[in-house]
């Protein structure tokens, strides 16, 4: 049986708080606007780069939010290429999950609001590409929580939506896996809280990366029972 556990990435697989609202409050500042509270920009962590924007400038045109939005894209790149500049690390924990996962047999996938250029750049930092079989980014699809890049996954490794999981931080992680038909798999290690993710259609929470595994393996066969 072919099974999919696909993964959100920025604040489930990888703390990117920091570079995120970095880099936006840089756009702001080069365009000279008053940058959001950094709640805001926490909360939607996890959209694509034109939603958030859409999101932190409820009263702005969409001739400014374009030019935002690029200049995002400009401050991110030039931190994630600074001298001696880091990639946002993997949580604690979860390179033995993804581990123990495909040990079992799982493929194992990312959708994400990160464009392909930034989430492949993390990957070979990282030495983690070869890890997975679909990669499914913002630059392709619609912003999550539109089910379009699980549906995508899905169909790239041939995997039927009721033998995949999706495991996330956000309440668009939970809306995009139940749109497609997958399980959703909250984590309390990211950006939204429990309550949201529950809301949000969040079937379990797992607490550490370690919890993962058993987890996932749990709720799929949760769903081939009933």
């Amino acid at each position: 049986m072919l099974r999919l556990a696909l993964f959100d990435c920025d604040g489930t697989l990888v703390d990117s708080e920091y570079a995120i609202a970095a880099a936006m409050r840089d756009a702001f500042g080069a365009l000279g606007i008053a940058a959001p509270a950094a709640s805001a920009i926490r909360a939607n962590i996890g959209l694509s780069v034109k939603a958030a924007v859409r999101a932190l400038t409820p009263n702005l045109g969409e001739d400014v939010r374009a030019r935002l939005a690029e200049a995002y894209r400009d401050a991110y790149f030039q931190h994630r290429t600074a001298a001696a500049s880091a990639p946002e690390p993997l949580f604690d924990g979860i390179l033995d999950a993804l581990d123990h996962l495909r040990g079992a047999g799982w493929q194992l996938g990312i959708a994400t609001g990160k464009s392909m250029r930034g989430l492949t750049h993390l990957l070979d930092a990282h030495g983690i590409s070869d890890y997975f079989a679909t990669l499914q980014t913002a630059d392709m699809h619609p912003s999550k929580p539109d089910p379009a890049m699980a549906l995508a996954a899905l169909d790239q490794c041939l995997v039927e939506p009721g033998h995949g999981v999706m495991i996330g931080d956000t309440s668009f992680d939970m809306g995009c896996a139940r749109g497609a038909g997958m399980a959703a798999i909250g984590v309390g290690w990211g950006y939204h809280n429990e309550d949201a993710l529950r809301a949000a259609g969040a079937m379990a929470i797992a607490e550490d990366p370690a919890d993962l595994p058993g987890l996932i393996n749990d709720i799929l066969c949760q769903r081939m029972q009933s």
